[in-house]
């Protein structure tokens, strides 16, 4: 059997796996791990060792849990209220005001957690009923919750790109730097297009009748402040590490205790706050480090079998395709996965693959962590599976009905399709923060 033949039926058996409804981890992990004792024999189980020893001495790994409790600390002991209050006040006067500041609360929380799920459960829970109760369109305001909370994964310190920093072999410091400047240019466009639609249209997103928006200036300034503690404790850690004080898990553990800090001396860190945080910490941390075990075991594999090389030749060889065009074909295949696999799933299934060659094909690695998680951000909105599309699902009241939520995400798709263009065609959008902070 061809090693090419060997890498098909690697391929094919590890998507069998998952269709079963195997943990991805599982199914990853067994394949690679049953094909290196079937081609190496017993020496084969080091590649497994070998894989488990890279991952153990990862340092910025570290920065995974650290990170993750920062971010459930914040999110369940509910200091985003505050954050909402503030947008509340300060952009109600304005038509779609609201739906402007649930995106800049999306914006924020990303960067208090890492994780699309908690900006979904925060949307749904505080902004939506909000938004509802003021007769802001309810298509218009899923999406925009959808769309905004789809920011998690890219903006730092995003959790994902910890994971495509592990497979890649790429510094964590630099991808999530990379995903600044796009993530705030994407948050940018949502923000003009509601600002645009409801300005066209100003039954979607009317503005606060005037005895809401009479608020004293001292009850603002104090919103302001108490709103504004998320992105102190965001600034207290990040700014360190842009200036070369601190190390990446140095700062990781900076945001954890600030936090913390920050939780207690508002009065909202429980014995309940507390073991809730530490449990879904434990919980998620676990999850991704399996799932890299897993993924580097199954690429060494692959790569001991000359796989990559294998597509390579033929896609330049046999089909005559030039890198761009190779790359757009990856693109349009992680769009085509996203309807029925979540993020990680994409990225450990076809990373080994994947990341290989964009290498081989002369592309930044950096650059195209960031493509891949636009690409994720897309597909977590795309039906069938659509997590997003599920989660919100899940948190919204009976009058928003599924199709509702499918309509909404269409303009906000189409957005992010603009946005993925536009990193595509210029790289420096992702790539000019980190040249500009590692070159000091």
């Amino acid at each position: 059997m061809s090693y090419e033949l060997i890498a098909v039926v690697m391929f094919s058996s590890m998507m069998l796996m998952l269709a079963t409804g195997q943990r991805i981890f599982a199914a990853i992990g067994f394949v690679a791990v049953v094909a290196s004792l079937a081609l190496w024999g017993t020496g084969g189980s080091e590649i497994a060792f070998s894989a488990a020893m890279k991952l153990m001495k990862w340092y910025p790994l570290l920065t995974l849990p650290l990170f993750v409790f920062m971010g459930y600390v914040l999110s369940e002991s509910r200091l985003a209220d505050d954050l909402y209050r503030m947008f509340h006040v300060w952009m109600g006067p304005v038509n779609g005001g609201l739906a402007v500041g649930t995106i800049g609360l999306m914006v924020l929380i990303s960067a208090m957690n890492g994780l699309s799920v908690a900006g979904m459960a925060i949307g749904a829970t505080i902004a939506l009923p909000e938004l509802l109760r003021r007769n802001y369109d309810k298509r218009m305001v899923t999406g925009a919750i959808q769309a905004g909370s789809s920011l998690g994964i890219l903006v730092p310190p995003s959790v994902v790109l910890v994971l495509y920093a592990m497979i890649a072999r790429q510094p964590v410091g630099q991808l999530w730097l990379a995903g600044v400047i796009p993530g705030l240019m994407m948050a940018a466009m949502f923000i003009v297009y509601i600002v645009v639609r409801c300005r066209l249209q100003p039954w979607l997103g009317p503005a606060l009748p005037a005895e809401e928006r009479n608020v004293p200036l001292r009850e603002k300034l104090r919103l302001l402040l108490a709103g504004l503690l998320p992105v102190l404790i965001f600034a207290s850690m990040m700014v360190p590490f842009v200036n070369g004080w601190t190390s990446l898990v140095e700062s990781s553990a900076i945001g954890a205790l600030t936090a913390l800090v920050a939780a207690i001396l508002k009065g909202r860190m429980t014995r309940e706050v507390f073991e809730a945080s530490v449990r879904k910490t434990l919980g998620i941390s676990c999850m991704f480090m399996w799932i890299i075990l897993a993924a580097l075991c199954f690429g060494a594999v692959f790569d001991g079998l000359g796989a990559v090389r294998a597509i390579e030749g033929f896609f330049v060889d046999r089909l005559g395709l030039g890198p761009w065009q190779i790359l757009i074909l990856m693109q349009l295949s992680y769009l085509l996965m996203g309807t029925f696999l979540d993020d990680t799933a994409m990225l450990v299934i076809v990373a080994p693959l994947y990341v290989p060659l964009v290498h081989a094909l002369g592309f930044d690695l950096v650059w195209y962590g960031v493509l891949y998680t636009i690409t994720c951000q897309i597909a977590y909105m795309t039906p069938p599976f659509g997590y997003n599309l599920f989660l919100m699902r899940a948190m919204a009241p009976p009058e928003i009905s599924l199709g509702d939520i499918y309509r909404s995400i269409i303009p906000f798709v189409m957005v992010m399709i603009v946005a993925l263009v536009l990193v595509t065609a210029f790289p420096q959008i992702a790539l000019w923060l980190p040249q500009q902070v590692y070159a000091r």
